[in-house]
């Protein structure tokens, strides 16, 4: 099985690193919220199935609505729409930079909300070099640089909002002990009827119009991004662990990267491919802060609603 899940961690690297020119791509037809909402409908069906397969839905988790509900908003609507929001004004291969700075935003929540991550000096060097990193990414000093903040803005919302899932998740959700399978398809179909609630779907037949459009949204983001890319986590949290399973972390920046510079003709300055050396450098360093300081971790810590957070 440990073939498999090395052959599932390639292709989680390789598709969330391709999310942003699927959004890209569809935002030229229907707007942000409307792409957040066929990717949570379209991902929603293969991670309701597995859990179905394998016999881990139950009415009696109804009783935990309320916190499904909160993970619903954080760690899938509000995530998915705010770099959704952000790679539209973004180019592909900035956006894909950016969202690898997940794993610090987690941290700093982690430590701002939770009072459980000890600041050592690895870490905290970690910290400053991924920030470090996001600010060259910015550039807020340059007016009218081809960086639009307004993006950058959104994915640091994102990054953010899936950080807190993962304070949330660990304080109320994780005690649980309920099927990761499961909360993850109650998080994706509550998530999924909140945002027919409140984005209209005049329009959305757009991007249909468009083969390349459609695919990408559909199969790309949705069937292949958002629901089959949790079922590959989670095979490979069970086969690899859950640290070996973090560290796909580091391939969907570099995978966006390689699309939108030598597939899109994106063009990106020498100091961005700093910047991404910056953050990967520090998101390698709280990994190994971690290490040292937990070296042993659970299966399924972490798990539960988390894969959303690793990467978009």
């Amino acid at each position: 099985m440990k073939k498999t899940a090395w052959l599932a961690f390639c292709f989680l690297g390789f598709i969330w690193g391709s999310n942003f020119i699927f959004v890209k791509w569809a935002a030229e037809y229907i707007t942000p919220a409307q792409i957040t909402l066929l990717r949570v409908v379209f991902g929603f069906l293969p991670v309701f199935l597995f859990a179905l397969s394998r016999g881990e839905l139950r009415w009696s988790h109804a009783r935990h609505v309320h916190h499904f509900a909160v993970m619903a908003l954080v760690a899938t609507a509000l995530y998915y729409f705010a770099f959704a929001k952000g790679t539209a004004l973004l180019p592909s291969s900035i956006a894909g930079m950016l969202s690898g700075a997940i794993p610090l935003f987690t941290f700093v929540c982690a430590f701002l909300f939770l009072r459980e991550e000890r600041i050592t000096a690895t870490k905290a060097v970690g910290v400053a070099l991924g920030f470090l990193g996001v600010l060259l990414i910015a550039q807020p000093w340059s007016v009218g640089g081809d960086i639009e903040m307004a993006g950058v803005a959104w994915m640091i919302a994102g990054t953010f909002s899936v950080g807190c899932s993962f304070v949330y998740a660990r304080k109320f959700v994780s005690p649980l002990k309920l099927p990761a399978a499961a909360l993850t398809t109650y998080q994706i179909g509550i998530a999924m009827l909140l945002l027919f609630m409140v984005i209209p779907v005049e329009g959305i037949g757009a991007v249909f119009a468009d083969d390349r459009a459609w695919i990408g949204l559909v199969i790309g983001l949705g069937l292949c991004g958002t629901g089959l890319a949790y079922v590959a986590y989670y095979h490979i949290v069970e086969n690899l662990g859950a640290l070996a399973a973090s560290s796909v972390t580091y391939i969907p920046p570099v995978v966006a990267l390689v699309i939108g510079v030598v597939f899109v003709g994106e063009a990106i300055q020498l100091i961005g491919y700093l910047a991404m050396c910056l953050i990967l450098a520090g998101v390698a360093l709280l990994q190994f802060g971690s290490r040292k300081v937990a070296p042993e971790v659970e299966p399924d810590a972490g798990v539960g609603l988390a894969p959303a957070g690793k990467a978009p």
